[in-house]
């Protein structure tokens, strides 16, 4: 398992517990006695290492490399029944994005989430989760899709921002990120949108309009990243850890400022430290406000979606 930085005293105490097993059983001794203590000491430094973490190391827990990403929770979610769909119909297959139909539990519904890859070579294949104009525009063909057959929604967010380069901006990466928040706001089926790792700026808003936005407890939700941040204000990335705590980036923050409708419970340390755990949380998660939506009359759906983000924020005529 890969530890950060501020996870020091973690790492030192599974550590000492690994050679602790190891002299066991090469010596056939019994250790059972100090192997209960350090389980004991390693779950009271976890509660509270974990319980006041800092905005930056909130960022930082948000792009482990542990970090299960999209199609491992759309996987686990649908048992395996997601049929993966490809192409804008324009100009290619961005694989930043993914999406296509799945079952919960026998409910049809649409996943449309970001990819980042595990591996090097993954990575650059899925361009790190930045998704082109093609990409969005995929997003958005297949919610038109998904309102055609009436099946409900679902968005995974995880980008560290919409892809930045001059190919993207020639091909209108703006205008494809407008016409989907646009699109979205008045799509006649009910969409869950959850970040589940990092949700930076236009990137995430362009699959990020819906009747619920979650929040991972260790995520981001922020116009731009605490780095980029740092290199504006202050010419360098050094203050970054202070940006991430004056963007007020983190899921507590977006909550207390009505821009998100509920937090995710993760496990101690992490969505990486127990996948599976983190998966049926997601699972029921999504049920529950279901349940609710597919109550709703349509009308009734999008004026509220409507009506959410048109009250946000502060303004003057």
């Amino acid at each position: 398992m890969t530890f950060l930085d501020f996870e020091k005293p973690v790492a030192d105490l599974v550590e000492q517990l690994e050679k602790t097993k190891q002299f066991a059983e090469k010596n056939k001794s019994d250790v059972s006695a100090i192997i209960s203590e350090l389980d004991k000491k390693l779950d009271e430094t976890r509660q509270t290492l974990y319980s006041k973490l800092t905005p930056w190391q909130r960022v930082q827990l948000s792009r482990h490399p542990d970090r299960p990403y999209s199609l491992s929770y759309i996987d686990y979610i649908t048992g395996k029944t997601f049929i993966e769909m490809f192409g804008d119909r324009n100009v290619k297959d961005d694989k930043a994005i993914v999406g296509g139909f799945g079952s919960i539990d026998g409910m049809t519904c649409m996943f449309i989430g970001q990819q980042k890859g595990n591996t090097t070579k993954q990575r650059q294949y899925r361009n790190f989760g930045m998704a082109n104009p093609e990409g969005y525009r995929k997003a958005l063909r297949l919610m038109k899709l998904a309102e055609k057959f009436n099946k409900p929604v679902i968005t995974l967010i995880d980008t560290p921002g919409a892809y930045p380069g001059l190919e993207a901006e020639e091909r209108g990466q703006a205008e494809a990120i407008a016409r989907n928040l646009f699109e979205m706001a008045a799509l006649k089926v009910p969409i869950i949108c959850i970040i589940i790792g990092e949700g930076a700026s236009g990137g995430a808003l362009g699959i990020g309009i819906g009747d619920r936005v979650l929040m991972l407890e260790n995520t981001w939700y922020s116009v731009i990243s605490p780095e980029s941040c740092s290199s504006i204000l202050w010419r360098s990335w050094d203050f970054k850890e202070k940006a991430a705590e004056q963007l007020k980036l983190t899921a507590d923050d977006m909550l207390s400022q009505g821009l998100i409708d509920g937090i995710i419970k993760e496990p101690v340390g992490g969505a990486h430290t127990c996948p599976e755990a983190m998966f049926k949380i997601v699972k029921a998660e999504i049920q529950k406000h279901l349940s609710t939506l597919l109550k709703m009359e349509t009308s009734v759906l999008v004026n509220e979606r409507i009506k959410k983000f048109c009250s946000m924020g502060v303004y003057n005529e």
